[in-house]
């Protein structure tokens, strides 16, 4: 895949990325192709979220204090419009001292300052909505955007003002490699079937509960289990077989999903373009807390192109989880259409096309 040409004069950027895997993955993603064109490239996020481990491993961060909107308007929403004014108030000083060109936003409530930061003086703002229903910063701010870049074509639909173009979502590199990476750890065996369960970057509790209590029937019928747990997990050892491996965390996802014969796991849009990429078929159980239920909507779009089966988690139990995985694992010939139609949603230079929108801006 080549790379971007070179601008002129290296230009400086700031990326605004906190909190989930959903919005740091892409982001870091592309400041890597960025940085490959010469970019300077800083972060923006917050104390003690994800990005404090990730980011500086690759990129110098700054942090400033932001939180989200939630439930209805009252003395908390005073209270976070007055944090918002401070962040942005840091945020503009950030740029200016810095001489930044400007800032690419993969949305959340970090975006909301950086946006308003770089606008207001006139600097360029590049933002990136991964969701098939962009949330409320999106939809708020993106008619002030220079571009806004989507995941979903779905997502145009909410966003009529703004001057939008769909690239897909980017993965981590390691999904993109010429050749699949090999899975050896685990050790699975070529011929069994592997059931991988992820809950995304944070885990999922729910989700962790339901499988565990529907894995003895899987494993019976000779499959094995690959289970992300994420931190937050009480009953984690409550399961033991020698097919069912369970972490926190593994490293190498992507060797898992390629291997998979089926993922099981919440629909957040990073997860769904990494399933896309590994052509995967997934049984989705969207996030009933995430906002204005958003997950169901991605979902949605992957059940409906027929990748994966989409299931409420108030709706499932063990029992039918058993049965649904089984069922599907017991017929080959409903899993290889959905492999297919989970590759036709993959965008592998996603990347690259977020990258390419910042060069362009950039120019101009």
């Amino acid at each position: 895949m080549p790379g971007l040409v070179m601008t002129h004069k290296p230009a400086k950027w700031l990326v605004a990325a906190s909190g989930t895997g959903g919005h740091l993955y892409p982001a870091i993603a592309t400041a890597l192709e960025l940085r490959q064109a010469h970019y300077e490239i800083e972060w923006l996020g917050v104390p003690d979220r994800l990005e404090t481990s990730l980011v500086p491993r690759e990129f110098p961060l700054h942090r400033v204090a932001m939180a989200g909107i939630q439930g209805r308007p009252g003395l908390a929403t005073v209270r976070l419009l007055g944090q918002l004014a401070q962040a942005t108030w840091q945020v503009r000083q950030l740029l200016r001292q810095g001489h930044f060109s400007g800032v690419l936003t993969t949305g959340g409530y970090i975006a909301a300052p950086a946006i308003l930061a770089a606008r207001s003086p006139g600097l360029t703002a590049v933002l990136h909505e991964s969701n098939a229903l962009p949330g409320k910063v999106t939809r708020w701010l993106s008619p002030w955007c220079t571009t806004v870049a989507l995941g979903f074509e779905a997502a145009q639909a909410y966003l009529p003002k703004a001057r939008s173009v769909v690239v897909g979502t980017p993965v981590r590199p390691e999904f993109l490699t010429a050749d699949p990476p090999v899975l050896s750890d685990p050790m699975v065996p070529a011929q069994a079937p592997l059931i991988v369960v992820v809950g995304g970057s944070q885990g999922a509790v729910a989700v962790n509960r339901l499988v565990r209590a529907a894995a003895p029937a899987w494993l019976e019928a000779g499959a094995w289990i690959v289970h992300q747990t994420g931190h937050n997990d009480p009953d984690s050892d409550s399961l033991s077989h020698p097919h069912y491996q369970h972490r926190p965390f593994f490293e190498n996802m992507a060797a898992l999903l390629y291997r998979a014969n089926l993922a099981i796991g919440r629909a957040g849009a990073g997860t769904l373009a990494e399933l896309a990429i590994t052509h995967t078929p997934s049984l989705l159980i969207p996030y009933p807390y995430a906002a204005e239920d958003h997950q169901t909507v991605n979902a949605r779009v992957f059940a409906e192109a027929g990748a994966a089966l989409s299931v409420a988690q108030a709706e499932l139990t063990p029992a039918r989880l058993q049965t649904q995985v089984l069922d599907l694992l017991n017929q080959p010939e409903r899993l290889a259409p959905m492999a297919q139609a989970a590759g036709q949603m993959a965008t592998r230079d996603s990347a690259q096309r977020l990258a390419d929108i910042v060069q362009k801006v950039t120019e101009k």
